[in-house]
């Protein structure tokens, strides 16, 4: 007994146990990504310019959109690629404010744009199959209407896809609108829209950059993704079983068909920032769902969690972002109770403290890459660059964003799939309301044996 207490209070062991689990689980791989992304940066050949433009439908969802549908449409006029060659299609689901009124604005406003509407009333994979079936030119783009595209989006992403023959789905780089980030009133939320303006440029322009080296790219961006129009109605097209379909029509062209998909890392939409902390609850916790839901579609049969862990990076991330979490909780509740058993507390604070410099560590070699990729666009480059101090904080709100996608895996297996969600502000009074009757509950049952004490006095 003497030698296990022993065993538990060593400091080496403590290292062993704590420090371990950021290394492996995130230093390890972000400096193998970094290396990579290097690579990638140094060996991208310089694009030469198109020779030939063809034509190109835009299909654009369109739901309740009145309030930024104008300024999506008056991008994609303002955009260096050919208006003639564009074919707008915007697919309303069942609008209930004044989006046709807008669309007609815009067919005066831009005569030179080809824009259709079509009504659909049987949900958003439906209506984005009907608009599949309805389109023409050899790409097809879809956009989302709370979003602007950059100038150069468009023509970049064709030009993506006739310089590389092999390429046969991209995703464009999505960013959070800097002039809306700067608009913000208020220091707490303006915080929390830079913090996710920053963790969207590192999941595109790094983490989807790393995942298109090896054609492992785990979900195209409904927001903002093309494909070429022969690979794309091979497909089972937009499934309506899953509340993520961007995520389901991925797998069919990778997985299924075994094409390609890839990042165009040049080609930028910026969407609205998030509205709030319960809008970002609700966001991540449908994609955590969709992510489930679709990885349960398509891996249900032959999952090897053996060899599949080195080989499949499916099961990687089904590994990381399911099975992992469950430890992850426990070794963050596990900090807390070590004090109760004698750790010293200085001890338990030193090695928060050094594995939370680890996670800045890798958040800043992610920086240094992300540098690189926008070294061409020098405005987004310099505001990018000048937020170097969001570094030391996106650590706390990835762990902020980790408890609200581990709520969407609860939430996955006690629920049926559905686009209605509780926010966090509904999920916290329901979790105050279920303490109090718990708590209510017990002081039941202990006025009852404090009264049948008294009798029996």
């Amino acid at each position: 007994m003497t030698v296990i207490r022993d065993l538990l209070h060593s400091s080496i062991l403590f290292w062993m146990a704590w420090v371990i689990i950021p290394i492996v689980m995130e230093i390890i791989p972000t400096i193998f990504d970094f290396f990579i992304l290097l690579k990638r940066k140094i060996s991208n050949k310089k694009p030469t310019e198109l020779k030939y433009c063809p034509e190109i439908t835009l299909i654009i969802p369109v739901y309740n959109s009145a309030q930024t549908l104008y300024q999506c449409i008056q991008s994609i006029h303002n955009s260096t690629y050919d208006n003639e060659l564009i074919y707008i299609m915007l697919v309303n689901n069942e609008s209930t404010d004044n989006s046709f009124e807008i669309f007609c604005q815009c067919q005066k406003d831009f005569p030179d744009l080809t824009i259709n509407w079509m009504n659909s009333e049987q949900g958003k994979s439906k209506a984005l199959n009907l608009a599949l079936f309805n389109s023409y030119g050899k790409y097809i783009i879809h956009i989302d209407s709370d979003g602007v595209l950059h100038p150069d989006a468009i023509y970049n992403m064709v030009r993506r896809f006739e310089q590389n023959e092999t390429i046969d789905c991209l995703t464009g780089t999505i960013m959070t609108n800097p002039v809306m980030i700067d608009e913000t009133k208020g220091f707490p939320k303006r915080m929390l829209r830079k913090l996710e303006f920053f963790e969207y440029c590192q999941a595109f322009l790094a983490g989807r950059n790393f995942q298109s080296e090896f054609n492992s790219i785990f979900t195209l961006s409904g927001a903002f993704s093309a494909f070429r129009k022969s690979s794309i109605l091979k497909t089972q097209l937009y499934n309506t079983d899953t509340i993520c379909e961007d995520t389901h029509v991925t797998f069919q062209i990778r997985d299924m068909l075994k094409e390609q998909v890839a990042l165009c890392d040049d080609a930028y939409f910026f969407v609205d920032p998030i509205e709030d902390i319960n809008r970002l609850y609700i966001q991540r916790q449908r994609w955590q769902r969709g992510e489930i839901e679709v990885m349960h579609m398509f891996k249900t049969k032959g999952m090897r969690f053996g060899k599949g862990f080195v080989s499949d990076f499916v099961i990687r991330l089904l590994m990381y972002d399911h099975t992992f979490a469950f430890p992850r909780m426990i070794w963050y509740f596990a900090l807390i109770c070590l004090a109760f058993i004698n750790y010293p507390v200085k001890l338990i604070l030193q090695s928060v403290l050094i594995m939370y410099a680890l996670y800045v560590v890798a958040t800043f070699l992610l920086y240094l890459c992300i540098i690189l990729f926008l070294s061409k666009e020098k405005t987004l480059l310099k505001y990018y660059a000048r937020k170097w101090y969001l570094i030391f904080l996106l650590p706390l709100y990835n762990f902020v964003v980790f408890w609200f996608r581990f709520a969407g895996i609860i939430n996955a297996i006690k629920g049926a799939q559905s686009w209605k969600m509780k926010n966090f502000t509904e999920e916290w009074n329901a979790c105050k309301t279920i303490i109090k009757q718990d708590f209510q509950s017990i002081n039941r049952i202990l006025e009852k044996w404090k009264s049948e004490v008294n009798i029996d006095e």
